[in-house]
């Protein structure tokens, strides 16, 4: 059926409004602009790299080094590992995510809260809390070798296949716990109430009533997990060790050990391919739990514990859970102030030498410096990522709710999270590739750090501060208008005080990407100039206990101020409001 000249008239009207100019497109430019020279310039430069073997056909050595048997086996573990870990994360995550949808309790907004501790967490100060809890001069084997008088840790799991996956676990079970917990808790319960009065079992009821309506939001987050466990670097670089090697360690040592930049292109090629892909899927499964169905308030579907056995079912999983993810936090802090004894020793000892001993440089290093000097630059690095974020993502995300379904706004939404598909040993690897010629000569740069901070923390702020400019009443611009005030003057006057809890919530998120950085941060930083992270990394790497002690006592500085602003983050988290 052919449209009427008067559809077609009003079709092309509309498609010409979406093309036309619209003043709140001045806002992208700056965002725009910093996405195409520091992510979409860096990959292009990836691409070309990946094609750039000496004396071979472009295409061809790209395949082979695909294709090759050490890619295959780098892959398939890659792939291994991130299976079982999502597999054993969601064993050991619904059963609490079910508990916190359910049950009413004393403490549960405070377990709740510990229990997404370890995420927020840097990944090398995971990698630490188990190393000082069980690692080779950790509690666990110190205590057997001194109560058994033994001269080797009887222990080895440092450096082994379940120390990877044990890692991962306590990494992401949080992820479990709140995304589906947080659906589960909305689902109507007299949905099954209706099925149990028409006969159905419990377990009929939810294998063939809760299960499907709560499928979307487990398959979201094991794709999440398996995202996350995909591209892990700090884990499996310090608990893993150098016979474990995934896509993302296998990027950091063809860079690295052996300089081989057109196999490490290659290789960040195929990892970018998959984890975009993971990310699209990823991102349809959230639209869809945005439209699933209808959700009901939280007082509807739980209920207080009662009875013998669901309070000591309960009370079990709550002692689990609180010692799986508190345990290598808490190991991490005291081992950080504590000298253990040899095989027969003494009790261990307090001491606070190893704390002394970060305002020292390191000996025999000339171009390292103190450590606490790199917690110095952390926090400077940390403060420029957040200033910086904030003056990308309030623009964006500003013209984000102006008009969500203008053509630039459907365009460039994606785009910005991209950097958020790509991994950090990638984007490292392009900005060590790429901006290496004027009039983007950053190589040597202190700058260069930061901006690689600001790529990844950027999505974060728009997603922070997009849902909370969007719960902003139109009517109060519209009187504004009628008053007189101009577009500047209300957004200062009106937005500004409506949204400056979610842009301290922005803040801290951009302050916690950064200070905890490692991907990226290992490839692109100076000896002479470097994070926190990386000399944590320097530490364990070496042997020695001062080494021990003070890559204990550093990680301990590192999660104690996570922690501040983790909480300061929920402190000023207004509700429910922001998609993180």
């Amino acid at each position: 059926m052919e449209k009427s000249p008067e559809n077609q008239n009003r079709s092309g009207k509309r498609l010409l409004g979406k093309l036309s100019f619209n003043p709140v497109l001045l806002l992208w430019i700056l965002p725009a602009a910093f996405l195409g020279v520091f992510y979409f310039y860096p990959l292009g430069n990836i691409i070309s790299l990946s094609l750039s073997w000496e004396g071979q056909a472009p295409l061809a050595a790209l395949l082979d080094s695909l294709i090759s048997a050490r890619t295959r086996a780098v892959l398939g573990f890659t792939i291994w590992q991130a299976v079982l870990s999502t597999a054993l994360t969601l064993l050991i995550g619904l059963p609490g995510a079910y508990l916190f949808a359910r049950y009413r309790f004393r403490g549960k907004s405070f377990l709740k809260a510990l229990t997404g501790v370890p995420f927020v967490m840097p990944t090398l100060v995971v990698a630490a809390g188990f190393n000082a809890l069980l690692g080779p001069s950790g509690w666990v084997n110190s205590l057997l070798m001194s109560g058994l008088n033994l001269e080797n840790p009887p222990i080895a799991f440092v450096n082994t296949f379940p120390a990877i996956i044990v890692a991962h676990i306590f990494y992401n079970t949080t992820i479990v716990l709140r995304l589906v917990g947080d659906f589960w808790t909305h689902l109507n319960p007299r949905i099954q109430d209706a099925a149990r009065i028409l006969g159905a079992s419990p377990w009929t009821a939810f294998q063939k009533i809760t299960l499907p309506l709560l499928s979307p939001a487990v398959a979201a987050a094991a794709l999440l997990v398996f995202i996350f466990d995909f591209t892990s670097f700090g884990v499996i670089l310090i608990l893993g060790g150098p016979q474990f090697a995934t896509l993302e360690v296998e990027i950091f040592y063809q860079t690295i050990s052996l300089f081989n930049l057109p196999m490490a292109a290659a290789l960040s090629l195929l990892q970018l391919a998959i984890t975009l892909l993971l990310t699209i899927a990823y991102t349809q499964l959230t639209e869809r739990l945005q439209r699933a169905l209808p959700l009901t308030s939280t007082r509807h579907g739980q209920q207080p514990l009662r009875g013998w056995k669901r309070k000591l079912t309960a009370g079990l999983l709550i002692g689990l859970l609180l010692v799986f993810l508190t345990l290598p936090l808490l190991a991490l802090v005291s081992r950080s102030i504590t000298v253990l004894q040899p095989a027969g020793g003494h009790a261990p000892e307090f001491t606070l030498d190893f704390y002394r001993a970060l305002a020292r440089r390191p000996q025999q290093a000339q171009f390292y410096v103190a450590p606490l000097t790199a917690l110095r630059t952390s926090l400077g690095y940390g403060a420029l990522t957040v200033g910086l974020a904030l003056i990308l993502g309030l623009p964006a995300a500003w013209a984000l709710t102006r008009d969500s379904e203008a053509l630039w706004n459907r365009i460039l939404d994606p785009l910005i999270m991209l950097p958020l598909g790509t991994s950090a040993v990638t984007l490292g690897l392009g900005f060590i590739t790429a901006l290496d010629q004027p009039p983007l000569n950053l190589r040597t740069s202190p700058l260069l750090i930061p901006l690689a901070h600001t790529l990844v923390a950027f999505p974060f702020v728009v997603r922070s501060l997009a849902p909370a400019l969007r719960s902003i009443q139109p009517k109060l611009h519209q009187a504004a208008a009628v008053l007189g005030a101009s577009p500047a003057q209300t957004f200062r006057r009106i937005d500004l005080p409506l949204i400056g809890r979610a842009l301290l919530v922005a803040a801290s998120f951009a302050f916690l990407i950064s200070i905890g950085e490692f991907g990226a941060t290992s490839l692109i930083s100076r000896p002479d100039n470097p994070t926190v992270p990386v000399v944590i990394y320097r530490f364990l790497s070496r042997p020695g206990a001062l080494n021990y002690g003070q890559a204990m006592a550093l990680s301990t500085i590192l999660m104690l101020t996570t922690l501040t602003s983790m909480l300061a983050m929920e402190r000023f988290r207004l509700g429910d409001i922001g998609e993180f």
